[in-house]
């Protein structure tokens, strides 16, 4: 009994750990897709080229966790620029067990994806 009283809490830190850093890496791999397939879309686009990259990744996003913003810029002529942002977080469980040991403790989790494509055209 003393070495499960002992154990236990060690188990649950590492088990609320392994479950943060999923929700976090799993908040990273879609922003990164959603932010490829808004740069690819917005460069192949041949009207509204930046209406069209926001639709996709919203729609990439609908099966995301945690909060995102994307953000869009594209050079209409072709050749040009389309840059993807999109930020992500997801919230931070040991916030509060990091203040103790003289920790930052913020609340969140965050991140940025970033893509970027060139405008096609003729």
């Amino acid at each position: 009994m003393v070495e499960g009283a002992l154990t236990l809490p060690l188990m649950a830190l590492v088990a609320l750990a392994l479950v943060n850093l999923a929700l976090a890496g799993y908040a990273s791999v879609t922003a990164n897709n959603a932010a490829n397939v808004a740069a690819r879309i917005a460069a192949m686009a041949q009207s509204d080229p930046v209406g069209q990259g926001l639709s996709a990744a919203d729609q990439s996003l609908q099966a995301g966790v945690g909060e995102y913003n994307v953000a869009l810029s594209a050079d209409p002529n072709p050749g040009g620029d389309v840059v993807a942002h999109v930020q992500w977080r997801v919230p931070n469980f040991f916030a509060g067990l990091l203040r103790l040991f003289g920790g930052s403790g913020a609340a969140e989790i965050s991140g940025e994806a970033v893509s970027r494509f060139r405008k096609e055209g003729w």
